[in-house]
């Protein structure tokens, strides 16, 4: 009888100080630790998002976060276990949460501490370099966090920068990687670089400006994240491109840090860059913002305080240094003339960003900087900073509208997925830039019902302004089904894929634009089944944050012997941040026939 009462004693004084595991795994700080989809995605609730075994110590780690959790204490409890140094912030949790008091707990952990003594732990910073069109991975933006060792934005020399990307192959091409990253067919990995080179990368070499997003979170927070980022060495995600991605993962990380955020409380079908900034803002972690202009824009902006001649002039200065002994040059007052070379000295610099070391541009680089420094500069004006990215409509749109075509009235209705066009309203967005994705339209009338009317599926255009200082290619790709007009029926529903490449310029709000143009086009009962066309696009958009209108004409002469002539003008008008109306007209002649139309319609947009 004595043995028993021991025996259900050390059974109950063993019950009362064995943890709760249960309701230590539902706590909001073990599930960010253990990256559960909470059903802010539709693949795997109530699972890890990490894809990796060796994240996991349970071998039902995954799909069990209390399953883990046992694992983890039973690996953590005991003194000098090496699994503490895998696993410092689970260490932490569990130290917080069961009293363990140990003055050096990871005193062993020679590789884990001199690593974080390499980590600053002053301020987290979200960075987000804006959209570049010509990286399919970027089309939308980007976004990395920045560790820095104190609240200065201008002492970045030694901050840390954190990214979450795709590991693909280098052999990909643009194509493959974007199907690639909708399926999921990419690792994703954290890595822990020099913020430095950021810098150079997104605001030198790729012309994209940067918008920067101090977080208010203190640095007890903040070293949760640090020691997570330890967990999460080499270990492996599934990358898709629209919702698991580069910004979803930072929010994730970012929850590790403040589990109580709701920052992924709702269904995110499309996590874009854009939307994680107003997550932050709508959790109310955003302290302060700061924007940090490209080279590109900091070139024009200051090629914008010279005239013509100026500009021509510094223009010419760039390719021959020599010229500033000329009388034209010499005519100037001394702070036009530094105006001029300074403008001539980083137009050199930004045509010369990429490549090995030139010594020829190198001493025209530092003939320029010798006239800069002997002429006294005029007063410094900063570079007029834009809207900043979170001010923009939201990045899903439906429409609602009327029209009339050839003698019929129709309904339109329509649906997209992302992002934004040419009209759209400008505030937040790159001017000339447009990035569209999974737009239907559909179309009722009298005599043919409710009809498909398009579905774009995808639809890029970039108007890249040259100057005498810059001199990008312009683009565009665009490919999906429409309505096409054929010559014995008024229109049937056809497939295509067309784009080239062009010219485009920029005269204060006026962007004139030229394509090449190549398509191929499969139209259902037509003979031949499929048809290759080339020929040219010219038009016109002008963008204010008021008023955005544009009008443009195809022609495309195709091998079956017929061509199309196709001519259009949209003109749209912002009635809110998120609602807009817009009136297009449109004619497209092929073969002696025609067909016309012009439609209104309410746009409203959301996230």
């Amino acid at each position: 009888m004595l043995w028993l009462c021991v025996v259900l004693w050390g059974a109950g004084a063993q019950a009362a100080t064995a943890p709760d595991f249960a309701a230590l795994a539902a706590t909001p700080r073990w599930q960010a630790l253990m990256h559960v989809n909470p059903g802010a995605t539709l693949r795997g609730v109530g699972t890890s998002y990490v894809d990796d075994a060796d994240f996991f110590l349970a071998t039902d780690g995954k799909a069990d976060p209390e399953a883990e959790l046992r694992a983890t204490w039973r690996a953590l409890e005991p003194a000098q276990s090496q699994a503490r140094c895998r696993f410092p912030a689970r260490y932490r949790f569990l130290a917080t949460r069961l009293g363990w008091h140990e003055s050096a707990p990871l005193a062993h952990c020679e590789d884990y501490l001199a690593w974080r003594a390499q980590m600053p732990i002053g301020q987290l910073v979200l960075v987000f370099p804006a959209a570049y069109l010509n990286s399919p991975s970027s089309m939308f933006g980007h976004t990395l966090l920045r560790l820095d060792a104190e609240p200065d934005p201008d002492a970045v020399w030694l901050s840390r920068a954190i990214n979450f990307g795709a590991q693909a192959g280098g052999a990909d091409n643009s194509l493959f990687y974007i199907w690639r990253g909708l399926a999921g067919g990419y690792p994703g990995q954290f890595s822990v670089t020099s913020y430095v080179e950021k810098i150079r990368d997104y605001a030198f070499v790729e012309n994209r400006d940067m918008w920067e997003y101090a977080l208010n979170l203190d640095a007890g927070e903040i070293d949760w994240v640090v020691s997570h980022l330890w967990e999460l060495r080499g270990i492996n995600f599934d990358y898709y491109f629209f919702d698991e991605n580069c910004s979803f993962r930072l929010l994730e990380l970012i929850k590790v840090a403040r589990p109580q955020a709701p920052l992924m409380t709702e269904l995110r079908f499309a996590e874009l860059p854009v939307n994680t900034v107003r997550a932050l803002y709508s959790a109310d972690l955003v302290a302060e913002r700061r924007y940090r202009p490209s080279k590109a824009v900091e070139l024009e902006a200051l090629a914008a305080r010279l005239d013509a001649n100026e500009r021509a002039l510094a223009a010419a200065l760039r390719d021959d240094p020599a010229r500033v002994d000329t009388p034209a040059f010499k005519a100037y007052p001394p702070p036009r003339r530094h105006l001029m070379a300074q403008v001539a000295y980083q137009a050199l610099r930004l045509r010369n960003r990429e490549g090995a070391r030139d010594p020829g541009v190198a001493r025209k680089s530092l003939a320029l900087l010798r006239v800069v420094q002997r002429n006294p500069a005029p007063p410094p004006q900063p570079v007029p900073e834009p809207a900043p990215p979170e001010r923009g409509h939201g990045t899903q749109t439906v429409n609602l509208g009327v029209g009339r075509q050839d003698g019929r009235d129709f309904l339109a209705f329509g649906y997209r997925l992302t992002y934004h066009d040419l009209f759209d309203p400008l505030a937040g967005f790159l001017p000339g830039a447009a990035i569209e994705g999974l737009d239907v339209q559909l179309r009722l009338d009298e005599r043919d019902g409710l009809a498909l009317e398009s579905l774009d599926l995808v639809n890029i255009r970039s108007l890249a302004p040259r100057s005498e200082f810059v001199k990008p290619i312009s683009w565009f790709v665009h490919a999906g089904l429409e309505q096409t007009p054929v010559a014995d029926r008024a229109r049937a529903l056809g497939g295509f894929v067309q784009g080239g490449p062009g010219a485009s310029w920029r005269f204060g709000d006026l962007f004139p634009y030229v394509f090449a143009v190549a398509r191929l086009e499969s139209v259902s009962g037509t003979d031949p089944d499929a048809a290759l066309g080339g020929g040219a696009e010219a038009g016109l958009a002008y963008q204010t944050e008021s008023v955005q209108w544009g009008l443009h004409a195809r022609w495309l002469e195709f091998t079956s012997q017929f061509a199309r002539l196709r001519t259009g003008v949209t003109a749209n008008v912002p009635v809110s941040p998120d609602n807009a109306l817009r009136g297009e007209c449109s004619h497209e002649r092929w073969q002696g026939e025609a067909v016309a139309g012009c439609s209104v319609s309410f746009r409203h947009f959301f996230d």
